[in-house]
């Protein structure tokens, strides 16, 4: 390759890593140390084909520049790295790297990794970001080898980006609007460990960093991610987000910083992917500085997610922690003294920021787990099941693991429902973990970091088996975006400012209007007067009261007495068989007994209050009356 002049230009200011005009290379990097060079390789060849020493007198700091003039046409297949004090090393800020395209190699743990020098341009065809406000959203949150490894995915292109978009359909009929998606960025899969001393050298594990929780190279996607029929990760991801977009959909990408990172970079990373890549958010983990990157100026249209933000506030920061599932688990499985957060959770009441809600989450049982295990088993992972958390306020039913008693199926096929509805008929954002949807097991793994495997892949078969769970979430989601009482922009006043004679939210408990928060009970009601929510086309949303009961007895509930005219009428009841605890829209029977309700054991039920009686086709649910002449409808 003809060498490359290099240019006398005065020192400025320029972007890390390296950037490519039409007559020049720029390389910026930072190091302390004594000597650095630009190295430039032909693709497939381990000899250098040049090597650019860098100038001290043009270090900035610890920041060392080059400028190159290119006379000529260079070849487009050129790759880079740099050299300081003698030692090869990939740009941090390198936007793809070469060396790690096959998953899992053991290879790779020595491999030098470059970085192409020219990327190729890519037609975004006018993509815009859909803009969905973050009360609106529903959040699906995968893992992209998990979702579509499995043989039963149905995916041709599996474990890839492009086995993310075949799965679009699938995510737009359960009604997702978002995708986040578990760390993309390029990291070492690989486990190694590191010797010290005189004689030190790398020895690999045989095992797998599944999740991607390390440090890595930022700025560029992953490899191994990208399908064997393209072989670029760059140009697949940004596919998989202009075909998102086209179909009205978002994608939030979490990136892990393992806070060794210079702020500067940190940053750099964030505006990276906003900018590069069109992403709709990103969430930051591990330990971001959440400060420095949520007043970016340049990020204030892209929703920034993170469980601390340090006493920042915007419109575009949202709160990620897992507050809601702790308490909403401990209510689910009948704990005493919390009533009143459960509540709160559920209605958004609690003051603050927005914030993402979920039932389950990457650390922790799947929802499924939740409801069928006691405590973790992580025996897998080989650590002596001394990994992961020893909170998961999880209850199994009455058996450890699976079983095949009908009772215990049943009634964590119920809880599961009750979870479900506690998620959705949340203020705030959503978040359903890939495959809670139709019941995914990790066998009671609940830190299945190294699992690349069908503990952690998705098993597509529990879609036909639990189909049942399928569609109660498909309903719940529908009737979350049906209803704006339940996604609401603002949170409850708790009070009538309308001056409708009804407050917007209002806590009951067994009595009407009169909660109770003893630390033994364990049942409550949340009224939604729907003059306070508009639906699409400028009319009231309906009256809602939702009916909790955690306890494992039945227990009547005094129902409000709604406006002139209104009726109450079943919309769900997690307890009923015969329409899997959901009725469609238009077809809510109408209670008989308007004053009185009987929520059964472990029950979460909706009402709603109609001003006229709807047509309905079909049976009404099994009723019978209890000793207290109240309606107890079929429960399981």
């Amino acid at each position: 390759m003809k060498q490359l002049s290099i240019s006398a230009g005065e020192n400025g200011y320029y972007p890390m890593g390296v950037t490519v005009t039409k007559s020049r290379i720029h390389a910026s990097v930072a190091s302390a140390g004594s000597s650095c060079s630009l190295v430039l390789f032909e693709k497939g060849k381990e000899e250098p084909a040049a090597v650019y020493p860098m100038d001290p007198a043009k270090r900035q700091g610890n920041v060392w520049n080059l400028t190159l003039t290119v006379e000529g046409k260079l070849p487009r297949n050129l790759e880079y790295c740099f050299e300081i004090d003698g030692k090869m090393t990939a740009d941090p800020y390198g936007k793809a790297v070469t060396g790690w395209e096959t998953w899992g190699c053991p290879e790779n743990a020595d491999k030098l990794l470059r970085s192409p020098l020219y990327q190729a341009a890519f037609d975004w065809e006018g993509d815009k970001r859909p803009g969905i406000p973050a009360e609106d959203r529903i959040i699906y949150r995968i893992h992209t080898r998990g979702l579509t490894c499995h043989r039963t995915s149905g995916v041709r292109d599996k474990g890839t980006f492009k086995g993310i978009a075949a799965k679009i359909p699938y995510m737009k009929e359960l009604g997702i609007t978002t995708v986040e998606l578990m760390p993309v960025s390029e990291f070492q899969e690989v486990m190694v460990l590191e010797s010290q001393g005189p004689y030190a050298r790398t020895k690999v594990t045989g095992r797998i960093n599944y999740w991607g929780y390390a440090g890595g190279y930022g700025f560029a996607p992953k490899a191994s991610y990208a399908s064997g029929r393209t072989k670029d990760p760059v140009k697949e991801f940004k596919t998989l987000v202009k075909e998102l977009h086209s179909a009205g959909m978002e994608l939030i990408v979490e990136l892990f910083f393992t806070g060794k990172e210079p702020p500067a970079q940190a940053l750099d990373m964030a505006r990276f992917w906003a900018g590069e890549y069109h992403v709709d958010g990103i969430h930051l983990v591990g330990q971001p500085p959440a400060a420095l990157i949520g007043a970016d100026p340049y990020l204030a249209d892209v929703s920034l997610y993170a469980a601390d933000w340090q006493g920042l506030g915007g419109k575009n920061l949202i709160r990620y922690e897992d507050g809601f599932q702790n308490d909403m688990r401990r209510f689910l499985k009948g704990d005493e003294d919390m009533l009143r957060q459960a509540l709160e959770r559920l209605t958004g009441y609690s003051p603050g920021m927005s914030a993402v809600n979920y039932m389950a989450n990457t650390n922790g049982f799947t929802l499924m787990d939740a409801v069928s295990y006691d405590r973790k088993h992580n025996e897998a992972n080989e650590e002596n099941n001394r990994d992961g958390t020893d909170r998961n306020f999880s209850w199994n039913c009455g058996e450890e693991g699976p079983t095949r008693k009908r009772k215990v199926t049943e009634l964590r096929k119920r809880q599961i429902r009750n979870a479900l509805l506690f998620l959705f008929l949340s203020r705030g954002t959503p978040l359903l973990m890939a495959g809670d949807e139709f019941g995914n097991s990790q066998e009671g793994n609940n830190n299945a970091y190294c699992q690349d495997n069908d503990i952690s892949w998705l098993n597509w078969n529990l879609l036909k088996s639990n189909r049942d769970i399928y569609e109660f979430a498909r309903q719940a989601i529908a009737f979350r975006k049906a209803h704006p009482m339940f996604h609401g922009k603002e949170a409850p006043r708790m009070m009538d400012y309308l001056s409708c004679g009804f407050p917007d939210v209002s806590f009951h408990g067994v009595n009407a209007w009169y909660p109770e928060y003893e630390s033994f009970r364990r049942q409550g009601a949340v009224l939604y007067c729907g003059r306070y929510g508009k639906k699409a086309d400028g009319t009231d949303d309906d009256f809602y009261f939702v009916i909790c009961n955690m306890h494992w007895e039945s227990c009547e509930f005094a129902l409000p007495t709604l406006p002139k005219g209104g009726r109450w009428h079943v919309a769900a009841d997690t307890s009923l068989k015969t329409v899997n605890g959901f009725y469609e829209a238009g077809q809510e029977p109408l209670l008989e007994d308007q004053r009185r309700y009987a929520a059964a054991g472990r029950t979460v039920a909706v009402l709603v209050g109609k001003t006229a009686e709807p047509e309905v086709s079909g049976k009404k649910p099994g009723r019978k009356k209890n000793e207290k002449g109240a309606v107890v409808h079929e429960n399981l």
